[in-house]
């Protein structure tokens, strides 16, 4: 067998080896023992069911009724819809919680294996490849935050990217260019911080190429580049609009450097490199003393404790130390660029400790659009893990090489520098009785290490490089299992999240499904509120079909959340709103949202204090809690005779209604298209509603005059509607919903949901405002401003769309008269 022969072979055992300890620590969550808990079960496990359940009946997944009064699911960063949950929606219409969680850990074996191609490509030792795998897999925030489903996955295809970008630089090839492209595109398709840091590094890598090969390598990777980029701009270019709209219209405030830094990663963290649970994030029988803790800035740093740990293992952190660091391999030219992107990401991951941070918010696209620089440890876990492999390839590579005994001392006593570094923190913290175990335990590993390091030429000697390469990988899988492995963090009891099964039997659940169903035709559709339940209720509504008001997501529109009184979640009864237009759950606007059942852990009046006797009906009591009735609830479709002009701002800012009966007044904030005269209308009208789906709402009025067809869902701009199958305007109607105009007899009225269509309407109206008419008034501009945009649950989208052309803002600041029907959208225009 020829070299070529044995180092395929070689690269084909490694995988082997990779996907066998892939199996053996992902084992409790492939199992069921287990399951990835909080936001992988709250909010993507839900929205997964939701996508399954809308794929499987035929339906579109792009707009949800189901919680915060309907929203573009299609512009929501965490929907999945671009990702490849996809598949797992399309193959279940009921995807389990080990089948979610396998889908989740699957995404670190793929990335895993790229990396393994990635040393392939580039010639180095199959042993090296197999580190980088393990240790991007297990190591870090790969393990410790595997809950972050949407990062996990912009993580895993950040692997894959690099591996393609430096195979395309490397052989010029198109095919490399364009899977590259490809896989940038769908790193980036649902933004987070991962996916930009992950950008940043992809850009610097082709960088260091040109640099250092001349013109040749830029000639060279010219065209296959361009093609990348073409091929990720495609991917991209659509669902980042989407996104960048509705992150336009939601609630996410800016993030300013002081917001920013406040999600840093504390530099005592970085001790958690070396002492695996230093600070007890890991031992439930130790309370967490760390940063973010009480003791600590708890009210200056904004983060969970498995944020700031950062281990990927004794034996890869020692080789970046040694011989990484005192014989300079780290400063290789085929490793160089990474090495320096590796430091990059240490620096940014502290954040406000450092003077570099505020360049990186103020210079660097994107950056001032998220508030957790903290989010690098992702990257720190994967680079350190190719740097780490690239050190074991140079000793399984030059036989002559090993560890001396000067290597061993300086290796030795920078351990135990460290080691007594931890050992001062906590003494000062007063917790040296709670730090004494893990680092002695982190000796352990650091001994182990250095002895297999400093034996391996004559491991390779006599047992030969198969043996050698295998104890390796037993020792850093046996760490990373034991350090990195599952706990309360990563890995709770399923049952847990009972309620997130479409087949629960939970006796809320089962209530709530029972009194909200609805006989075909029926105007109601009732909505719900799940009043503090827990963390894992808010979005049970997407899991099991019904519509709930609040929700759990921290991209929500503006509009209603402003009126209604929505938070990123509602896990706790103290986290209810109320608002100046929904002061309580008996108000016109609760009535008016359909809002007929309130399940509550608490008596409703403990949180409700303005409620009085008879407002609610107490109808169900449950092993959960309360369930309560609004009878004054209104269906979600009416037809309402007459009409009447309102200041909607105005309204929710003081919570004061026009005296009017809804039943017989609509409330609108321009004249309907056919002028009729203002004022109410009593009418009876025969109201069907024919179909009533995510995407599409059909229905079929019948009455003696003409009037208008109410559907009490939230207004957005990309729903159409048409007539009897001619298109009209879609009013804003009682503050939030939406209306149509209809002559008098017997019309079929359908609404339907058109992203791509309503998505360019928008950006065209804010890139060109309507045109002006004469004797307007003039719009006073409020200043310019540089203000981030919002996307992903604890992301942000970067600024790739900045707003109006400023060809448009001079003409405007030239004194262009405005039409006052166009004021509120280029006041908004012009604010970001």
């Amino acid at each position: 067998m020829d070299a070529h022969s044995k180092k395929v072979a070689g690269y084909g055992l490694a995988a082997v080896a990779f996907i066998c300890v892939w199996v053996v620590l992902c084992w409790p969550w492939l199992s069921g023992a287990v399951t990835i808990p909080f936001d992988a079960k709250a909010h993507f496990q839900a929205q997964i069911q939701f996508l399954a359940r809308a794929l499987h009946s035929g339906q579109s997944p792009f707009w949800t009724h189901n919680v915060f009064g309907g929203s573009p699911q299609v512009a929501d960063p965490q929907s999945l819809i671009f990702s490849p949950a996809i598949l797992l929606a399309l193959l279940s219409p009921a995807p389990s919680f080990r089948a979610v969680d396998t889908y989740v850990l699957a995404h670190l074996l793929a990335g895993g294996l790229a990396l393994m191609m990635l040393f392939r490509d580039r010639d180095w030792h199959p042993a090296g490849g197999l580190l980088a795998a393990i240790v991007f897999a297990f190591g870090a925030s790969a393990a410790w935050r595997v809950q972050h489903v949407g990062q996990i996955a912009s993580l895993a295809f950040f692997a894959i990217a690099l591996w393609l970008t430096l195979r395309m630089l490397q052989r010029g090839s198109l095919a490399a260019g364009a899977l590259a492209g490809l896989a940038a595109g769908l790193m980036m398709v649902e933004p987070d911080q991962v996916a930009l840091l992950g950008a940043y590094i992809l850009i610097g890598a082709v960088v260091a190429h040109w640099l250092s090969g001349g013109w040749p390598s830029l000639r060279a990777s010219l065209l296959p580049g361009a093609l990348a980029a073409v091929v990720g701009l495609g991917v991209v270019a659509l669902p980042l609009l989407w996104t960048w709209l509705f992150a336009e219209a939601t609630t996410r405030p800016a993030v300013d450097l002081v917001e920013a830094g406040r999600g840093s990663l504390h530099p005592a963290s970085l001790l958690t490199a070396f002492v695996a649970d230093l600070f007890g994030a890991q031992d439930p029988k130790v309370d967490f003393w760390g940063p973010y803790s009480p003791s600590w800035d708890a009210k200056e740093l904004f983060l969970s404790q498995n944020m700031g740990q950062v281990y990927f293992g004794a034996l890869p952190a020692l080789l970046l130390m040694v011989p990484g660091l005192s014989r300079g391999w780290l400063w290789d030219k085929g490793i160089r660029s990474l090495t320096i992107l590796f430091a990059l990401m240490v620096l940014f991951a502290l954040g406000r400790y450092t003077p570099a941070f505020a360049a990186f918010y103020h210079y660097l696209p994107g950056v001032n659009a998220f508030r957790r620089p903290a989010d690098a440890t992702f990257l720190i876990g994967a680079l350190g893990a190719v740097l780490a492999g690239y050190v074991l390839h140079r000793l399984f590579t030059e036989p002559r090489l090993g560890l001396t005994k000067f290597d061993l001392l300086w290796g030795g006593g920078l351990v135990a520098a460290l080691g007594a570094a931890a050992l001062l923190l906590s003494a000062e913290q007063g917790r040296l009785a709670e730090a004494v175990k893990p680092v002695a335990l982190a000796m352990v590993w650091f001994a182990a290490a250095l002895a297999l390091l400093y034996g391996l030429r004559h491991l390779r000697a006599g047992l030969g490089p198969l043996a050698a390469a295998a104890l390796v990988t037993a020792v850093v899988a046996a760490d990373l299992g034991v350090n990195n492995g599952p706990n309360e963090s990563t890995a709770l009891a399923p049952d847990l999240y009972d309620v997130l099964r479409p087949d629960t039997r939970n006796e809320t659940v089962q209530v709530l499904k029972r009194l909200t169903a609805q006989p075909a035709g029926s105007p109601r559709r009732d909505r719900v509120e799940l009043l503090g339940m827990g963390f894992e209720w808010p979005n049970a509504g997407m899991v099991h079909g019904f519509d709930h008001t609040l929700g759990y997501n921290p991209l929500r529109l503006a509009d209603f959340s402003d009126a209604v009184g929505t938070r990123d979640s509602i896990a706790g009864p103290d986290q209810r709103k109320f608002t100046p237009l929904f002061p309580s759950y008996r108000c016109r606007l609760a009535n008016l949202l359909g809002l007929r059942y309130i399940a509550s852990p608490l008596p409703i009046e403990q949180v409700d204090h303005a409620l009085r006797d008879g407002d609610l009906r107490l109808i169900a009591r449950t092993r959960e809690g309360y369930v309560y009735e609004n009878p004054r609830a209104l269906p979600r479709v009416q037809f309402v005779g007459g009409w009447e002009m309102a200041d909607f701002d105005a309204m929710k800012q003081s919570g004061r209604w026009p005296e009017v009966d809804p039943l017989q007044t609509v409330l609108l904030e321009v004249e309907p298209p056919v002028a009729t005269a203002e004022g109410p209308a009593q009418t009876r009208a025969d109201v069907t509603v024919l179909r009533y789906e995510n995407t599409e709402v059909e229905v079929e009025v019948t009455s003696s005059v003409g009037g208008f067809v109410v559907l009490n869902d939230i207004y957005h701009p990309w729903w159409r509607a048409r007539v009897d199958g001619v298109e009209t305007e879609i009013l804003k109607a009682n503050v939030l919903f939406r209306a149509v105009q209809v002559p008098a007899g017997m019309h079929r009225v359908r609404f339907s949901f058109h992203p791509i269509e309503g998505a360019i309407a928008e950006l065209r109206e804010r890139v060109s405002p309507a045109p002006v008419e004469e004797g307007e008034d003039l719009l006073p501009l409020p200043p310019l401003k540089d203000e981030p945009l919002v996307a992903d649950g604890g992301t942000l989208l970067p600024s790739l769309l900045a707003g109006p052309s400023q060809q448009v803002r001079d003409s405007l600041r030239l004194g262009a008269p405005t039409p006052s029907a166009s004021r509120e959208m280029v006041s908004s225009a012009l604010a970001h």
